[in-house]
C-alpha cells in the first residue's frame, strides 16, 4: 500500500496545500479530504494520481479547507464521464449530513451535464459510525470523532501483514474512540504548531493539538509508526526538522513530518 500525503497544512496556508492524502493498491487510489480549491487538481497531477483511476474518495468533515476540492474533483470526473473516458463510479462517502451540503454547493456551482451523473456514475455513500466498508479491498471502519465543532468522521483501514492505518481527523485523539484506534501500526493525526510556539498559534481554542500532544498520544497508544500534519507553515523549510525535535523528546516510535507529495509505503 502506498500513501501520498497531497497536502499538509491547516485551512489558512498559501505555501503548501490543506490537508488531503491518497492511498494507493497499484492503480487505485482512495482519496481522503481534498482541500479547498483547485488546487486539488493539481497536486494530483504531480502525483501521478489519474482522475479517472480516483473511484473512492472520503470526505471526513464540512470546513471548506476539507470539502471544497471535492466540487472541482466532480466536475473533472464528470468531464472525464461525459468524454467516455471514465469507467464504472466514483463513490463519495462521508457521514449522512454532510451529502446534502455538497450536494448543494454542487447544483450551485456546477452545470447540470456534471451533475447529471449524480446517483448513477457519481455515488454518494452516507456513513454511520462504525459503518463497515471495503476500499481497494482491504477492511475499512469509519468512525465518529466526537468533534466539537463540526460532525467529523475518522476510519481505520485493515491491511495485509496484520497492519493497521487509521486517521483520527484533524481535532485530538478522543479516547471514545479507543476500539477504534487500538492496535494501529499507522497514525495520522494533526499536529497545529509546536507546543513551544502554542501561544502565538492558539491550538487550543481551535480544538487543535500541539506536536507534544500529538506525539504524547502516540506513545501512550504505543504507535509504531505517527504521522503528523495538518499544520501551520511559518518556517515550512524547516518544519520537518523543528517538528521531530520537539516530537522524539515525548514519542520513541517512527516520527514522520512529510511535505506535499511525500510517499510512505505502509
Amino acid at each position: 500500500m502506498k500513501l501520498t500525503i497531497l497536502g499538509t497544512g491547516n485551512a489558512m496556508v498559501t505555501e503548501c496545500y490543506n490537508t488531503c492524502f491518497a492511498l494507493s493498491e497499484g492503480s487505485r487510489h482512495f482519496l481522503v479530504d481534498t482541500g479547498g480549491g483547485n488546487r486539488i487538481l493539481k497536486v494530483l497531477k504531480d502525483a501521478k494520481i489519474s482522475i479517472e483511476d480516483i473511484h473512492d474518495v472520503f470526505i471526513t468533515h464540512e470546513h471548506i479547507d476539507h470539502l471544497l476540492g471535492v466540487v472541482w474533483l466532480i466536475r473533472a470526473a464528470a468531464t472525464k464521464m461525459n468524454q467516455g473516458k471514465y469507467e464504472g463510479q466514483m463513490r463519495i462517502y462521508c457521514h449522512r449530513g454532510l451529502v446534502e451540503t455538497i450536494c448543494t454547493i454542487a447544483n450551485l456551482t456546477l452545470q447540470k451535464k456534471m451533475t447529471k451523473h449524480f446517483g448513477e456514475e457519481i455515488v454518494f455513500v452516507p456513513l454511520e459510525s462504525g459503518e463497515k466498508m471495503e476500499i481497494l479491498g482491504y477492511p475499512v471502519t469509519f468512525f465518529d470523532i466526537y468533534s466539537t465543532k463540526a460532525k467529523q468522521f475518522g476510519f481505520t483501514m485493515e491491511l495485509s501483514d496484520y497492519k493497521k492505518f487509521t486517521c483520527v481527523g484533524d481535532e485530538p485523539y478522543n479516547e471514545a474512540d479507543y476500539e477504534f484506534v487500538k492496535g494501529s501500526t499507522w497514525l495520522m493525526h494533526e499536529a497545529f504548531c509546536l507546543f513551544g510556539e502554542a501561544e502565538e498559534f492558539k491550538p487550543y481554542e481551535k480544538h487543535h493539538s500541539t506536536v507534544k500532544e500529538a506525539c504524547e498520544t502516540a506513545e501512550e497508544l504505543k504507535i509504531p509508526n505517527l504521522i503528523l500534519y495538518h499544520t501551520e507553515e511559518k518556517n515550512l523549510k524547516n518544519r520537518k526538522k523543528l517538528y521531530t525535535e520537539e516530537g522524539k523528546a515525548y514519542y520513541h516510535g517512527n516520527l514522520y513530518v512529510p511535505y506535499d507529495l511525500e510517499t510512505f509505503h505502509i
